[in-house]
């Protein structure tokens, strides 16, 4: 256990456990190792029956869901979360809990609750996705003064956030390089893959509003011969605004232990965000799982892409279907695969989610300490 660190940690997330594994996953399951997590979701809307709160073990997780009976108002909702938490938190010792947010969302029921440390992982510009509750910019100042520290999901959105708060900190998408360096050992694709023959492009993730369709028909229409593989939820968005070219290949939602028999087929991986107000401050996860996996990187210019992967030559920056294709033509008849790898290689030497919560640890006990030298 952490020295003058709270044991447990009550993450409030607007994202499902069981959703894509992403940022939460992987920084909680790793403070996992050192503390109790318990991972509270959105609620889930029953026909019929009276508000409780189910705990399931996933991981080293303890993931909540509430059930709340349907057609309530919003200011209902919040009053039986609130009873909800306050449930959970009676007999607990609110001094051995630090509680995470992942949203402001959730401070209309937890804002009176004060623990030893309380944490804002802010992953992303919520307010600037699709249907966002109006409400959520208020809540987000609100966590920015309630809030001991605050990390981002990357420096893009640091820069845009580090007026805010006195205590920020810029945190980029990590890396499980063991998990992904996998794709570059395995020698047969998984059977939904194997049977599409041709140069693969290949990109996973959510298929959302943050998604450049238009983009990915160009470059089906424009080389008819190179198959692109879509792997990941489609969320948000009208599936029937989708294009339906014979080489593109929608493969669903696969989990994170699949994903690098997938990559292993894969010529090119793409990064194919349109760039909107949704995508001004993302820092993809999937750009250093791609490079890690020894699959050469495409992506339209996000700025935490741009830099630095872009200006390192580690990634190509393209901006629209003609560029995205002379790019893949050009890593298709690279004879430097070889020298790209190293140099990607060298770059994510030492970057690992392991690394990522050290340091986000190291920034918590020191605050609590600075905070027991000042009581002393």
């Amino acid at each position: 256990m952490i020295k003058s660190f709270p044991s447990n940690l009550l993450c409030f997330s607007h994202l499902r456990w069981d959703f894509v594994y992403q940022r939460p996953q992987h920084l909680l399951s790793r403070f996992a190792q050192y503390l109790t997590v318990y991972f509270l979701e959105e609620p889930i809307f029953d026909a019929e029956g009276t508000a409780y709160l189910e705990f399931s073990k996933k991981e080293n997780i303890m993931v909540g869901v509430p059930h709340l009976p349907e057609g309530l108002t919003v200011q209902q909702n919040n009053a039986l979360l609130t009873q909800l938490l306050d449930q959970f938190l009676q007999n607990r010792n609110l001094d051995d809990f630090a509680f995470w947010y992942y949203s402001p969302m959730p401070l209309a029921f937890s804002d009176k609750h004060m623990p030893k440390v309380t944490i804002y992982d802010c992953m992303d510009e919520l307010s600037a996705f699709k249907n966002a509750p109006k409400e959520l910019t208020i809540l987000e100042r609100k966590l920015m003064r309630k809030a001991d520290l605050v990390f981002t999901g990357g420096h893009s959105l640091y820069e845009a956030k580090k007026q805010q708060h006195a205590n920020i900190h810029p945190f980029p998408s990590s890396i499980d390089k063991t998990h992904f360096g996998k794709a570059r050992k395995i020698k047969h694709e998984p059977a939904d893959q194997q049977g599409i023959e041709g140069v693969k492009l290949g990109f996973y993730g959510v298929i959302d509003e943050r998604f450049d369709i238009d983009l990915i028909k160009g470059i089906a229409d424009a080389r008819p011969d190179w198959q692109i593989v879509l792997i990941g939820p489609v969320v948000k968005i009208d599936p029937a605004t989708l294009p339906r070219n014979k080489n593109i290949h929608y493969m669903g939602q696969k989990s994170y232990q699949e994903l690098p028999g997938y990559l292993s087929g894969w010529n090119v991986a793409l990064i194919p965000f349109a760039i909107n107000e949704s995508t001004k401050f993302i820092s993809p996860t999937k750009t250093p799982e791609y490079m890690s996996a020894g699959i050469p990187v495409v992506s339209t210019p996000i700025k935490d892409v741009v830099s630095p992967y872009g200006q390192r030559k580690l990634v190509h920056i393209a901006h629209n279907a003609d560029d995205f294709v002379n790019a893949i033509e050009l890593e298709l008849n690279s004879s430097r695969k070889a020298e790209w790898l190293l140099k990607a290689d060298t770059f994510l030497a030492n970057k690992s989610w392991d690394q990522t919560v050290e340091d986000m640890l190291h920034l918590m006990k020191k605050h609590l300490n600075s905070n027991l030298s000042i009581a002393s």
